[in-house]
């Protein structure tokens, strides 16, 4: 999952972001308001983190003109102003969770992932294709049953697929929400990884879930 993090206070906004990569997640950070949204409007994202206290624009002018462009991105609320009334202002003006700084890192990781539960549509935070079932809130990965251990990288890819299934998804689409980078297309480190993958997953099994769609990318389906 791709996040964009707009936050000015270096420090904090460095700490933040390497907490989510940590967690496998690919992450833009933006100090500057009216830079920050321009990205949110240019990029696919599936969660921004937004400080309300900005330079050239504020975190609630950017609320609203994402909301007001319809985009339809999960947005989480930084700030140091605890007033009920901020808050209040903040959710009517679309904001799906709010967080006061300061805050525990554990705290702001469990709120990521409620908010990008929230456009899962399977019951319980569970991802589950055929046999193949991921569980969001423990990242365990099953199949028929049988536990797979994956490394943090294969984690998030087969995360992307398995929100996405029946989906074509193409090398530059997947290098930009996994790997958070312009695909290159003189490295195959993505044909690897979804190979990885196949190993862990198909590999012995009947059914394949993982297919390749000649000259365009993957797809995750059951047959």
């Amino acid at each position: 999952m791709r996040v964009l993090v707009i936050e000015d206070e270096t420090k904090v906004g460095c700490f933040i972001k390497r907490a989510l990569e940590e967690e496998s997640y690919a992450v833009d950070l933006c100090e500057d308001g009216a830079k920050g949204f321009e990205m949110a409007l240019a990029t696919n994202y599936d969660l921004l983190v937004v400080d309300l206290m900005l330079p050239s624009m504020s975190g609630m002018d950017i609320l609203r003109a994402v909301r007001r462009e319809r985009i339809q991105t999960p947005v989480l609320i930084l700030t140091a102003q605890s007033q009920i009334d901020q808050r209040v202002k903040g959710l009517d003006a679309g904001a799906d969770d709010y967080l006061t700084k300061p805050f525990a890192i554990d705290e702001l990781l469990a709120r990521v992932r409620a908010l990008l539960r929230r456009g899962v549509t399977e019951s319980f935070g569970i991802l589950q294709v055929d046999d193949l079932v991921l569980n969001l809130a423990t990242r365990e990965v099953t199949r028929s049953g049988q536990r797979i251990d994956l490394t943090l990288k294969e984690y998030a890819l087969l995360e992307y697929l398995m929100r996405h299934t029946r989906r074509v998804l193409t090398r530059p689409m997947i290098s930009e929400h996994v790997w958070n980078q312009d695909f290159d297309t003189f490295t195959n480190v993505i044909d690897v990884y979804v190979n990885y993958l196949r190993n862990k997953i198909d590999r012995g099994r009947t059914k394949k879930l993982i297919h390749t769609i000649r000259g365009s990318g993957y797809m995750l389906k059951a047959d």
